[in-house]
């Protein structure tokens, strides 16, 4: 029987603004395709599995507080964005970088309807960056997310207050190792597309009257999707491997 009924639903609400934030911002959840309504029952079932874990790091900081609650709601609804920031950020450091592919290999077909979003984008970028969610949703990702949320507790307690220098030390470290690992994503595409400009530059310089950009474009397309065909089994085990760390580090 539960003692106090009105500690328990604050203490579940003061739960439910720090999951729910978390998965009003990170990848899959917070897509177009997905309705309110789910990430909303999605995100009361959370809270409500994981309020028993917490109950002793949440419940003694609720019971009592008064006007402070308030405070704590905005606290634990900023901190609950932060953890779901960390991993849109690497998920959408992906979707850049396959814009910077498809850029590289001069794939520049008319935009088309996102597979995510509600934006037109390339058709290559919705490949890549649709796999690269998949694969995550295939490793349970979630779980990742979700035991961020947990060890969060201890990391920023509630109700001890809201440290912004930290917040902002913590997504700064996620974009820097987000773009040192998508930089290693599209080095191959990188290092390819600038040999084959220099190359074609090169010949250029010699036979001037030859129209060689269009000439040369089916080839370098070509070359792009075999490069593509070749690495993106590793570029994707690459970008899954990297998923635990920068969550845990953030």
């Amino acid at each position: 029987m539960i003692s106090d009924p009105e500690g328990t639903v604050l203490a579940l609400f003061a739960a439910f603004c720090r999951i729910g934030a978390c998965i009003m911002v990170m990848p899959g959840f917070s897509t177009a395709r997905v309705p309110v309504q789910i990430r909303l029952f999605v995100a009361v079932a959370i809270s409500m599995a994981v309020l028993p874990i917490m109950w002793n790091d949440i419940y003694p900081q609720i019971s009592g507080k008064g006007h402070t609650y308030i405070y704590i709601i905005a606290t634990e609804t900023v901190v609950g964005g932060v953890i779901g920031l960390i991993a849109r950020y690497y998920v959408l450091g992906l979707q850049f970088t396959g814009t910077v592919i498809t850029m590289m290999i001069g794939f520049n077909a008319p935009p088309t309807a996102d597979v995510l979003e509600d934006t037109a984008e390339n058709q290559l970028t919705n490949l890549i960056s649709f796999a690269g969610l998949m694969v995550l949703f295939m490793l349970d990702f979630h779980h990742v997310i979700l035991s961020s949320i947990v060890d969060s507790y201890k990391v920023m307690p509630l109700g001890v207050g809201f440290d912004p220098q930290g917040v902002l030390i913590t997504l700064t470290n996620a974009l820097e190792t987000t773009f040192y690992i998508m930089l290693r994503l599209a080095s191959p595409f990188l290092i390819y597309g600038l040999l084959f400009n220099v190359a074609i530059g090169m010949v250029n310089k010699l036979a001037p009257q030859m129209p060689l950009y269009f000439i040369s474009l089916p080839y370098l397309i070509m070359g792009g999707m075999f490069l593509l065909y070749l690495g993106i089994a590793a570029m994707l085990r690459l970008f899954a491997d990297g998923f635990a760390p920068i969550m845990q580090g953030g």
